[in-house]
């Protein structure tokens, strides 16, 4: 085989696995929906969620980093891929014990292999190829993480939130407790089967990857992470990057976290009818990642980058200031803007790191913690004030700074050019 036919089979194996974390980032999404009514919980409390799953990315990214120093990406990524499994199997055990924290812990193991995924997965594909096409090729690999996100959305409409006894909190709070166990047995099991399916599908991921021979991209040295550091934390554009790659994970993690309650809100529908508006808002999103792939042949990356982040704001602002659909529509809007964010992002803040790429990526991951601590904060202001409305003020301010590094990225690579 060819060096260039091993990178392409190398670049479609890898671009699977974007698939399935969008796949399982989505699907947990929904799940703050699902445990609010099963459990009857605050939003603050159904923000746990995401605290763990993106918890889990802020400590074991940097791990990863050394790993695949160490190593190789194809280990990394076949550790990861392992941890996946073995927390969406945990599930299982979680949706019989019927304890919230068995499933925060499932969801932490779950999401510690997504942190070392991505830490292999995203700099391995700006090495597959020249080094100019890098964010672009990136764009296109992270085309295929909403396609797995809407996948997670579908499963979770018709597998987890169509199974959700229609029993509001007062009426589940007035029942007698074997009767509740018996409705919050049934909804957890429902909880329980997507994840251990994609258990499956994914052990076979995992053989096939394993039995493939793929390109190494490894560095030969040693991963000085003192003296990388220094250089980074010097470094204007990277910095800026980690900073705005925390924010914008937030108000991502935020605006879908919250979306099925805003719809519900809105729109007085249940959870299920309400993720038919969170399923369009990733098609939205996936739609406008081709589309802005193929403008980036046009325009500056950080250039799109401006662009989309202070229309995002204004669409936060009208999300929060109108109602009924056209405060639904604005919000669904809101996914268009974002669909370019992370990957440009993360290409820019890499951009002529040379050896310092791994430490780097690793940091750019562990601002991943953005979608652990912003949406609690959000869920917070929601419990708060009373108004899941107001609270998306949290993801408008996320905009801004990523608006803010467009500009200082703009800067940096006028610099280079010169």
């Amino acid at each position: 085989m060819t060096k260039n036919n091993r990178n392409i089979l190398a670049f479609v194996l890898v671009t699977s696995l974007f698939f399935m974390w969008g796949l399982a980032n989505n699907m947990t999404d929904t799940l703050l929906a699902a445990f609010k009514r099963v459990l009857s919980i605050t939003d603050f409390q159904t923000s746990f969620v995401q605290s763990a799953f993106y918890g889990a990315y802020f400590c074991l990214a940097l791990p990863a980093a050394f790993l695949i120093k160490k190593y190789n990406y194809k280990t990394g990524i076949l550790i990861g891929l392992g941890l996946f499994i073995a927390g969406a199997l945990l599930f299982y055990p979680a949706s019989y014990t019927m304890v919230y924290g068995h499933f925060l812990l499932a969801l932490f193991i779950l999401a510690g292999g997504l942190s070392i995924l991505e830490t292999a997965a995203n700099p391995y594909i700006l090495e597959l190829g020249p080094p100019e096409d890098a964010t672009r090729r990136l764009n296109l690999a992270q085309s295929f993480n909403p396609i797995g996100s809407i996948t997670g959305g579908i499963l979770s409409k018709y597998f987890i939130l169509s199974k959700l006894d229609t029993a509001s909190f007062e009426e589940r709070s007035n029942m007698d407790l074997t009767a509740l166990k018996g409705i919050q047995a049934k909804e957890l099991q429902a909880v329980m089967g997507p994840y251990v399916g994609v258990a499956i599908v994914l052990v076979v991921l995992w053989l096939v990857i394993y039995f493939t021979s793929m390109p190494q991209a490894k560095d030969s040295g040693k991963l000085h992470l003192k003296s990388s550091f220094t250089r980074l934390i010097g470094n204007k554009n990277y910095v800026w990057s980690v900073i705005a790659q925390f924010f914008y994970v937030g108000a991502q993690i935020g605006i879908w976290s919250f979306t099925i309650r805003y719809v519900m809100v809105e729109l007085s529908l249940d959870e299920a009818d309400a993720s038919t508006y969170y399923i369009a808002a990733l098609v939205v999103f996936l739609v406008f990642r081709f589309i802005c792939t193929f403008l980036m042949e046009f325009i500056r990356p950080s250039v799109l980058l401006q662009v989309l982040s202070f229309v995002a704001i204004i669409l936060v602002a009208l999300a929060i200031v109108g109602s009924g659909y056209f405060g639904v529509i604005a919000l669904l809007l809101i996914s268009a803007c974002m669909s370019l964010m992370f990957p440009t992002i993360f290409g820019l803040g890499l951009k002529n790191l040379g050896d310092d790429a791994k430490v780097g990526g690793a940091g750019l991951i562990m601002a991943i913690l953005g979608g652990a601590v912003l949406p609690a904060i959000q869920g917070q202001v929601s419990d708060y004030t009373g108004s899941i409305k107001l609270a998306f003020i949290v993801p408008m301010i996320c905009f801004a700074v990523v608006f803010y590094f467009g500009l200082i990225s703009k800067k940096f690579e006028v610099q280079k050019e010169i």
